[in-house]
Order: C-alpha cells, then sequence, then structure tokens
C-alpha cells in the first residue's frame, strides 16, 4: 500500500516516519519545504502539491491545523481530489468537529473517494514511539484496509463508527485532557503561593489518585522550563471550541470546559499559542503577581 502524508509539524513528522520504518512506499508533502528535509535525506520523495501526493498513493493521511487548512489541502489548486484516482483513500488524522469529516466525506464520496477521520491521542512522545491511541471513524471495509497503516503509527486503534464518530471521541479525550491540565497547573500554582515543597507535590501527584498522563508527560517539562509543544496551546483551544460548539447543539452545560476555553484564548492573546499546552501556568503566574 503507497502512503502519502501530508503536513510534517510535531505529531505528523514522527508518524510519517514511523510508516517509513514500517515499510510502506511513502511520499511527503510540506507547505514549509524545510520539513521535509529529513525525509529527502532517507530518499524518501517529497511531492510539489497535494496533488501529487494523491496521484502516487493509495492513501492519503493529512496531519494539519483545522478545517480550513484540511479543505484547500483536499480541494483547493494542485488539491488532493486533483489527482483523484480508482481506490484512492483520505484520511484526516487532525482534529476537527464531527460536522467537518461529514462535509468532507459527502464531498470527497461524490468525486469517488473514500475518507476515514482518525485523530490520535498520545502527543509528541506518543507519535515519537509509535504508540499513539487512534479513533477511526468511516466505512469498516476502508477502515481494514487501512488498519495496517494504523498500526505503525499507534498502539491503541479503534474502530469507532460511521463518519465523525472518531472526532467525537477525540473531542470527549479532549475535555479529560485539559481540565486535566487545569487541575495541574492550580495545583502547582498553589503549592508556590504556600512555598511547599515541589519535589514532594511531584512525588505525591505521580503515585495517588491525582496521577494522569497529562501529570507524568507535562509537569516535568513545566518544572524544568520547557514550554516547547508537544501540542500546541493554541491547537488545544481550537479542540475546545468545537466541544463548545457541540455541547451547545445539544443542550449541554460545559461550565468547566467553557471556563478553560477562556483561559486559554487569554493564553493565546498574550501571544502564547505557539507554546504548549503547559504555558497555561504562565497565564497564573501572570495573575499570581498581578495580586501580589
Amino acid at each position: 500500500m503507497r502512503v502519502g502524508f501530508i503536513g510534517l509539524g510535531t505529531m505528523g513528522a514522527p508518524m510519517a516516519m514511523n510508516i517509513h520504518k514500517a515499510g510502506f512506499p511513502l511520499i511527503v508533502y510540506n507547505r514549509t519545504r524545510s520539513k521535509t528535509e529529513p525525509f529527502a535525506r532517507l530518499n524518501i520523495p517529497v511531492a510539489s502539491s497535494p496533488r501529487e501526493v494523491a496521484e502516487k498513493s493509495d492513501v492519503v493521511i493529512c496531519m494539519l491545523t483545522d478545517a480550513p487548512d484540511l479543505e484547500q489541502v483536499l480541494f483547493g489548486k494542485e488539491g488532493v481530489v486533483e489527482g483523484r484516482h480508482e481506490g484512492l483513500i483520505v484520511v484526516d488524522m487532525s482534529t476537527n468537529s464531527p460536522e467537518y469529516s461529514l462535509e468532507f466525506h459527502r464531498r470527497l464520496r461524490e468525486l469517488g473517494v473514500e475518507f476515514l477521520d482518525a485523530p490520535v491521542t498520545g502527543g509528541d512522545k506518543g507519535a515519537r514511539e509509535g504508540a499513539l491511541t487512534i479513533m477511526v471513524g468511516g466505512n469498516r471495509n476502508v477502515f481494514d484496509r487501512v488498519k495496517p497503516v494504523f498500526e505503525a503509527m499507534g498502539k491503541v486503534i479503534i474502530y469507532a463508527g460511521d463518519v465523525g464518530s472518531g472526532q467525537l471521541l477525540k473531542l470527549i479525550n479532549q475535555v479529560v485532557v485539559g481540565l486535566n491540565t487545569l487541575a495541574m497547573v492550580e495545583a502547582l500554582t498553589l503549592a508556590k503561593r504556600t512555598g511547599a515543597d515541589i519535589s514532594k507535590v511531584q512525588q505525591v501527584l505521580t503515585s495517588g489518585m491525582g496521577n494522569s498522563e497529562v501529570i507524568r508527560q507535562l509537569m516535568p517539562r513545566i518544572l524544568s522550563g520547557d514550554f516547547k509543544p508537544g501540542f500546541k496551546a493554541s491547537h488545544l483551544r481550537k479542540d475546545l471550541k468545537y466541544v463548545i460548539d457541540l455541547a451547545t447543539k445539544l443542550n449541554t452545560p460545559m461550565p468547566g470546559v467553557s471556563i478553560l476555553l477562556q483561559l486559554y484564548n487569554a493564553l493565546v492573546a498574550l501571544g502564547l499559542g505557539e507554546e504548549g499546552t503547559q504555558a497555561l501556568i504562565k497565564l497564573y503566574d501572570t495573575l499570581t503577581r498581578t495580586q501580589a
């Protein structure tokens, strides 16, 4: 199975590299050409457009920032659909709303192209280690055909159901990830204000009921001053907005996520959207200094 990969960012690059390591013929594309250089050094073909990726692939995987980026890559000038052929499958592994997935599925189906939504969780660490959890929505037979490619990138592969089901599971996951991040940041803020021994706080949080993957991955980064993005703050903000949009349509109260979205709005307003989600603590540091 020939695989094309579009979007070689923090998550996409290691995911594509794991596909290559698993032995699949691979071609890559990225708008910022410099990000393709590690692949070119391995003699992995670098396409000049999404159209070329589609022409030379059986499966085209997109790992992009948001729905407008995906729409441009798929349907814009020199887009994927211009290189479509019989049997082509498009897989969206970024996080979008279920509604966008249904729309893209409808438009691609009219052109004879199959579509799966397959967002991931596990952060940059999971992407590097090929240990992601992948949630897939779409036709079951198409899923079965692509599953070996998913297994090159993840350890837990979940068939969620019809198109949009993968994105729904991802948004539910982001509720927990986001609120866990908030809990960690508020706990650390209180610890610093009270003068608690941070090493003992870390010991308690990593060994008791408060433990989580967020604690394990992000607390050491905060304590070492590492705010490089495993997952960008601006991306979590986008995901939380999709959660609130969905909850509003369903008349479902989500006050915790509503507050969290406003906090990430403030973080982005401070110019910190390109840092990791753990940079939320910088907002709390600013508020604490204001109160002092």
